[in-house]
């Protein structure tokens, strides 16, 4: 884990979202980075498709950047068997 610097008013926003969305602060960052990294490798997915591809990745163990860069995030996102509950 590490430190990243960001301007007051993203802040700001962070927290506005945050606490509409009943998110933490983090989670919310976290959220607005990964969906914003999968638009740039994405270009051609809207916001909708990049949240299931989210949620699929999530289904098959979790977002893998590495698959992602390559362009197989979906395919395997669709192919890996469910998980039930949540892994600890």
């Amino acid at each position: 884990m590490g430190i990243v610097k960001i301007s007051d008013q993203m802040h700001e926003n962070l927290r506005l979202a945050s606490n509409a969305l009943s998110r933490s602060i983090n989670s919310q960052a976290e959220h607005w980075m990964r969906v914003g990294m999968l638009a740039e490798m994405y270009p051609g997915l809207d916001h909708r498709e990049i949240c299931q591809m989210l949620v699929r990745a999530e289904l098959a163990g979790g977002l893998d950047v590495a698959l992602a860069a390559r362009g197989e995030l979906d395919k395997v996102a669709t192919t890996a068997p469910a998980r039930t509950g949540k892994q600890h």
